[in-house]
């Protein structure tokens, strides 16, 4: 089970912030399915080639933030 969730209207967001930082993901690499966080965090961690940790800590700081432009 994942540490996060994500709605739908969340992740338009986040995603969008998740782009910004990180140029070289794809569409398929940020597809996501509310429910699904597990999928899209080891996605990321595969393509990112960073930790689990990394991962779940960027997520939630730029769910914490939704507000603001910065991850």
């Amino acid at each position: 089970m994942a540490e996060i969730s994500i709605s739908s209207n969340e992740w338009e967001r986040l995603k969008l912030k998740v782009r910004r930082k990180y140029r070289e993901l794809s569409d398929e690499d940020l597809a996501y399915t509310p429910g699904q966080e597990e999928e899209l965090i080891q996605r990321l961690m595969s393509r990112l080639k960073r930790s689990r940790e990394y991962v779940v800590f960027t997520l939630s700081k730029g769910l914490a933030n939704i507000d603001s432009n910065r991850l």
